[in-house]
């Protein structure tokens, strides 16, 4: 298995270098580079083309966020996952609506960090807990007006099993079906939402209307 490029954004010192630590000491995982800055990120990562970026929000001069809305598009096989202390639901729909895939809390164990790190490279959503039930409380709040009549029950389920961060696989075991029909499903929902990918989806259902 070749080994997934990482890049960080991070302006905390200590921070970043906890990050740097538990990327490097990871045996698949290879850091490509580390930034303090929004305009460091935006010079160096669409000349590296990581497999993957932990970004922080509050960042100096241009948020977290705001840098991957410039850097999505350069940057079109690389993933995204915010890290960040804040968890309120603006943020989360701002980032997702950005670009971000993942959202992962600072206080995250660096376990979890590895894995989160593998999910995003393998086409899940990991979100720390807290905020994967806030988003899936917003998908129940929100199908009825957004959903309904649009995507079938099964679609639904399968939808918020994409916010929860599952992989196809832990879908298709979940959902006791098959990971074809997983991904005949995802189809479907693409089409009927009129989006290209997860992170359009989600926004679609979940974010600002």
């Amino acid at each position: 298995m070749n080994s997934i490029a990482v890049c960080i954004v991070e302006d905390m010192d200590d921070i970043r270098s906890g990050l740097e630590k538990i990327i490097r000491e990871a045996p698949d995982l290879l850091l490509l580079g580390s930034f303090r800055s929004s305009e460091e990120a935006i010079q160096e990562i669409p000349r590296l083309q990581p497999d993957v970026v932990v970004m922080d929000i509050n960042l100096p001069g241009m948020n977290g966020i705001e840098c991957i809305g410039k850097l999505a598009g350069q940057c079109r096989h690389t993933q995204f996952t915010m890290f960040t202390i804040y968890e309120n639901n603006e943020a989360v729909f701002d980032a997702l609506a950005a670009g971000a895939s993942g959202y992962l809390l600072k206080n995250t164990p660096p376990a979890k960090i590895v894995e989160a790190l593998h999910e995003l490279h393998s086409g899940g959503s990991p979100m720390s807990a807290h905020i994967a039930r806030k988003v899936v409380a917003s998908f129940k709040k929100n199908t009825a007006s957004n959903a309904a009549g649009v995507l079938s029950p099964r679609e639904q389920e399968v939808l918020e099993a994409l916010a929860k961060g599952l992989l196809y696989k832990e879908i298709a075991a979940k959902l006791g079906i098959s990971t074809g029909t997983v991904r005949q499903h995802i189809h479907k929902i693409y089409d009927k939402l009129h989006v290209q990918n997860r992170t359009e989806a989600l926004n679609r259902v979940y974010g600002k209307h």
